[in-house]
């Protein structure tokens, strides 16, 4: 005996039913949900990402100014012939330096200080200047070079740089970006009474003294303490301070050795 004709089209009717629209609703609340998830972390991951690219990049610009700061200093004082050569007649009197000086500096009043570095190289013998080249001369020909590193802070979005001036070319060459201070302290001997190039004290350069009673302070630079103050690049972040320091203290090769 067959059923009703009204009974049999109920079941199929709801046998045949989707989803109410409160399903459909709880579905996409769901979908939307994991979407937003997996969106957060695409943000996240990409944030870091580019947080490890900023500061890749800071290490690489901060590697890259102590190297070529490192090696010219160092060389200070250097020349290549030291049996035919004086330090005052290797390195005579020009402008800011007396004879036989290699240092010079300023102190910023409330800027970034500068340091200028000279010394005499021969052709072909390695010895790095601050724009990165060296003295492609004739074998035997020497020649005497200035360095001056100064630092250009940063201003109306423009990113602060650290600067290299040789041989007084009017074009200063940029070395890195992002720079926003330099502070020098130079490590000189002021004690007489021991016979060796260790350093006693630390000082500005406008604490240096060109005759005093221990002597010429530029003449008995042994080290030089170099801080250089870079813009975070994380700076807004929470816990991240506006400016990171990187710190070296580089002795100069010409009082180094048996001296010291």
């Amino acid at each position: 005996m067959s059923s009703p004709p009204s009974a049999t089209m109920r079941r199929q009717a709801r046998g045949q039913r989707g989803f109410t629209l409160i399903e459909l609703m709880v579905t996409v609340a769901i979908a939307l949900f994991l979407l937003g998830g997996l969106l957060t972390i695409l943000q996240n991951m990409r944030g870091t990402y580019s947080n490890q690219q900023a500061l890749a990049q800071l290490q690489d610009q901060q590697r890259f100014a102590m190297t070529v700061l490192t090696d010219v200093i160092q060389a200070g004082g250097y020349f290549p012939d030291p049996v035919g050569m004086t330090t005052s007649s290797a390195l005579p009197a020009a402008g800011a330096y007396q004879a036989g000086q290699a240092f010079t500096g300023t102190q910023g009043a409330g800027g970034p200080d500068s340091i200028g570095v000279r010394y005499r190289t021969a052709g072909g013998d390695g010895v790095i200047l601050c724009d990165g080249s060296t003295n492609l001369g004739p074998v035997g020909t020497s020649l005497a070079y200035t360095n001056l590193f100064t630092v250009v802070p940063p201003a109306a979005g423009v990113p602060g740089k650290l600067l290299c001036t040789l041989n007084d070319n009017p074009t200063p060459l940029a070395i890195v970006s992002g720079v926003q201070g330099l502070s020098v302290y130079y490590g000189v001997k002021r004690n007489p009474g021991v016979t060796d190039y260790n350093v006693d004290t630390y000082l500005t350069a406008d604490q240096m003294l060109l005759a005093g009673p221990n002597g010429n302070d530029w003449a008995n630079i042994s080290s030089v303490r170099v801080i250089l103050t870079f813009t975070n690049p994380l700076a807004g972040q929470p816990g991240q301070q506006p400016t990171i320091l990187f710190e070296r203290v580089i002795e100069v090769m010409s009082r180094a050795g048996v001296h010291t």
